[in-house]
């Protein structure tokens, strides 16, 4: 147990055991969402653990909430998982006039905050302001890998002019880092809607004033409501900055500042070789959604995030998005500009697209409307188009490839707990035997070997979610034992039955019964559960041996 000093709150922060996250430890699996990067030191864990938890801890009024703001956390916000996309939404507004858009007179700024300290604080959205737009909350993931990608790397993909003719002109938006010095080089934005923060830290410092209303030393001076400076000096009783270090010389931006910069990208699985992604590719998403870049060498970053390939499926570049538009500047952002979101873990966002308009349904229903959202203008329009015109089948393997997005290796039911369901479905993939990236079963071969194995199998023991015994005392864990057949498990329920007390209980209820005995005419003449014997059939000596343990197990 450590303590911590945040602005006046003892924060009491377990350092324990990772728990769900110790497989991520294993570098032959991928990282969960909502994990941290595989690779780092026990220092950079532990800042990781406490980040996380400052995440998701509410800021009293008294140490500094508000005096408007829009949550009292980070991790209302960024909360599927924590640090990941959300649901909720923030309101953008202003003036415009003849295309051009102007902070609402005597605002400070665009972003609207829905909720107060007390009703004489709380800010309206004016009734006469002509652009009221709202958009939802990012993606956290990965940030320091983002961070580390050099700024020439996106430059690279720059085509402000269009020279090549394909109807995509993205461009870089260069800003300065609230920690840089006023005299020094731009950085290339890639976080945020418009791309105009290009460091964590900045990020994290705007959105704990902005969002919480926590000013800290980047941020300083607090958002007067509505713009009103008289207001906000009855509203905000708290000296500024209201952010102070702890202990240990952090401060609270720095905390939740190492959570994002720590967290892992979203797994990818299979990692490669869907056809869905070369018709992706075909098809021009690409052009925007550019696959992969590479970390800088510098020495100065971490070993986890140095040097890194990762696949963000993003270009980072501002892009006009036709009729997504917003309608808002931002920096050197146009109203009809916006930065292309990364896909990595799109498979469980919802809503989709920055205004929320592709929402609920199936993960398809929501893709295919997003996908259809970008024509029939703007630079997404052709490959909008190109899409609509794939055949349905081609259209399934690009949903698919999308799906894949996200999807935790061994996660054959997409509901991101490795669980006894998964177990049943490895098993099958086992006894199918070659599999390939578009089929099903790639979920679980790990290694892309074009083989469901041994080899898949322990790893499977690894990302289990639940507890693996040995039961029968062999040194291998059950599931491994069940897996590769070296142990029998006839009512699926991952135990080997050799350890059952009472294997005629086929339902594993405690009893044998009409249950049991259904279960066993059901299979009849199979294999699998009611095989009360072993013997690989279902049959007449399963049903004596059943009626013969009739009753409740001893």
């Amino acid at each position: 147990m450590r303590t911590h000093q945040l602005v006046g709150l003892t924060v009491s922060v377990a350092i324990t055991a990772l728990g769900s996250l110790a497989h991520a430890t294993d570098p032959a699996l991928q990282a969960k969402m909502g994990e941290p990067l595989h690779g780092l030191t026990a220092v950079q864990l532990d800042r990781f653990q406490i980040g996380r938890t400052l995440f998701s801890l509410p800021i009293p009024i008294e140490d500094g909430l508000g005096p408007i703001l829009n949550k009292s956390n980070c991790g209302s916000c960024h909360s599927n998982p924590i640090g990941g996309w959300g649901a909720i939404s923030v309101t953008r507004f202003g003036m415009e006039k003849k295309g051009v858009f102007s902070l609402y007179p005597g605002e400070t700024q665009s972003l609207g905050q829905s909720l107060a300290n007390s009703t004489f604080c709380l800010e309206i959205i004016p009734a006469d302001a002509t652009v009221v737009k709202t958009r939802l909350t990012n993606s956290s993931m990965a940030f320091g890998l983002v961070e580390a990608i050099p700024d020439a790397q996106l430059a690279a993909h720059e085509d402000a002019l269009d020279i090549d003719g394909d109807g995509v002109s993205g461009r870089v938006h260069w800003v300065r880092p609230l920690e840089a010095a006023p005299t020094s080089p731009l950085r290339a934005g890639r976080f945020g809607w418009k791309a105009q923060v290009a460091t964590v830290l900045t990020f994290s410092s705007d959105a704990s004033r902005n969002e919480m209303g926590f000013t800290n030393r980047l941020s300083p001076i607090e958002n007067p409501p509505n713009g009103d400076f008289a207001r906000l000096t009855i509203c905000d009783e708290v000296t500024d900055p209201e952010d102070s270090n702890d202990a240990e010389g952090f401060a609270f931006i720095d905390r939740v500042t190492h959570f994002q910069r720590f967290l892992a990208p979203p797994p990818q699985t299979p990692r490669s070789g869907m056809t869905g992604e070369a018709l992706f590719n075909q098809v021009g998403c690409v052009k925007c959604h550019s696959s992969s870049f590479t970390t800088a060498s510098d020495a100065a970053l971490e070993d986890a995030i140095r040097g890194k390939t990762i696949r963000p499926y993003s270009d980072f570049l501002l892009h006009d998005v036709g009729l997504l538009a917003d309608g808002i500047s931002d920096g050197a952002a146009t109203e009809a500009e916006m930065r292309t979101p990364t896909l990595w873990g799109v498979r469980t966002r919802d809503p989709m697209l920055h205004d929320g308009s592709a929402a609920g349904g199936s993960f398809t229903a929501r893709v295919m409307l997003a996908i259809s959202k970008h024509g029939p203008f703007g630079e997404g329009a052709a490959s909008a188009a190109a899409f609509a015109a794939l055949s349905a089948s081609n259209r399934a393997h690009v949903v698919s490839f999308l799906n894949s997005l996200g999807r935790a290796e061994f996660d054959f039911d997409g509901d991101g707990l490795i669980d006894i369901l998964d177990f049943m479905a490895l098993r099958v993939c086992i006894a199918k035997g070659a599999t390939n990236p578009d089929n099903q079963c790639a979920i679980a071969d790990v290694n892309q070997d074009g083989v469901v194995n041994a080899t898949d199998v322990d790893l499977f023991v690894l990302a289990f979610g639940g507890d693996t015994l040995d039961c029968n005392g062999n040194q291998v864990a059950d599931l491994r034992d069940i897996a590769l057949g070296t142990s029998q498990d006839a009512n699926d329920d991952g135990v080997p039955d050799e350890c059952s007390a009472c294997p005629a209980d086929v339902s594993s209820d405690g009893t044998v019964n009409g249950v049991d005995l259904s279960i066993l005419l059901a299979n009849w003449g199979g294999t699998g559960m009611g095989d009360v014997n072993n013997d690989g059939n279902v049959n007449g000596a399963d049903l004596a041996a059943v009626l013969a343990a009739w009753g409740p197990c001893q």
